[in-house]
């Protein structure tokens, strides 16, 4: 079976976005890696869109990255955001953060080209802390978790475009993650192309790092 887009993944049943080596890291990875599917309707997903694309054009893919993590990527950092974009983000913080959880200001942006790819790493916590919220925007895509012990422990993220994941706990440093490379794009026994994805991340602030002043 082979899809893209929002509509074929509705066909899948059950939880339909998580997948697992065994109950153990089903179990063990229970809210600490979420997908919500459908997070954002069309129309937001193209408001995003559209403010994106202008400051992406501008930079060029490159294929090499500072810790060889990423292959084929185009980035950014963004804080100022229109008034219905930053509406959609106060959204995501709301689903994926404590209210008292200090946040890095900076939104990260993502593009990765159609042939680009995230290899397994577990990121720095000098940059960011316990959870990650990134929005899906674009393409389907897989994301794998990886047990740093024990590569037989592993976990699968379907992330179609308007999804949103979290990672958090475990999900973020006892375990690695990627993105799968076009070819290698399956969930399961089904086909996931991958095209172009932008994904849109929000961050916990760095444990230790103070937080921003209070208004």
């Amino acid at each position: 079976m082979v899809w893209s887009g929002r509509l074929a993944l509705g066909a899948l049943r059950g939880p339909g976005w998580l997948r697992g080596s065994g109950p153990t890291v089903l179990r063990r990875l229970r809210g600490a890696a979420v997908v919500r599917p459908g997070f954002l309707s069309s129309a937001e997903e193209e408001t995003l869109k559209r403010e994106l694309e202008p400051e992406l054009r501008r930079r060029r893919y490159e294929y090499d990255h500072w810790d060889a993590a990423i292959h084929g990527f185009r980035e950014t950092e963004k804080s100022h955001w229109s008034e219905a974009s930053q509406a959609i983000l106060q959204r995501v913080r709301a689903a994926a953060f404590p209210p008292a959880l200090a946040q890095l200001p900076m939104v990260h942006v993502l593009d990765l080209h159609q042939s680009g790819y995230i290899k397994p790493h577990v990121d720095s916590i000098k940059f960011c802390g316990g959870i990650i919220a990134g929005l899906s925007l674009l393409s389907p895509s897989v994301m794998r978790l990886v047990d740093t012990q024990d590569p037989q422990e592993w976990l699968e993220l379907l992330l179609e475009p308007g999804s949103l994941y979290i990672l958090r706990g475990p999900a973020r440093y006892d375990f690695s993650h990627q993105i799968l490379r076009d070819e290698e794009s399956f969930f399961g026994e089904h086909r996931v192309p991958r095209g172009r994805r932008i994904s849109v991340i929000c961050r916990s602030l760095p444990e230790g790092e103070p937080g921003p002043p209070s208004k």
